[in-house]
């Protein structure tokens, strides 16, 4: 009776895991997109005319 319920504990703790992880890969993908429209959006020259698209 241990071993089935340790398996079944396993399995649902690998369940739970496996769609933690698959959300995180589409948090992952939805900020990369946001990374990159803000990249290709964002002008390339600053005030001080140095051009940088990044902020800091």
């Amino acid at each position: 009776m241990v071993p089935i319920l340790l398996v079944l504990l396993l399995a649902l703790v690998l369940f739970g895991a496996g769609f933690a992880v698959k959300l995180l890969w589409w948090i992952a993908l939805a900020v990369l997109v946001l990374w990159l429209l803000g990249f290709f959006m964002r002008g390339t020259t600053t005030a001080g005319g140095r051009g940088r698209w990044y902020r800091w």
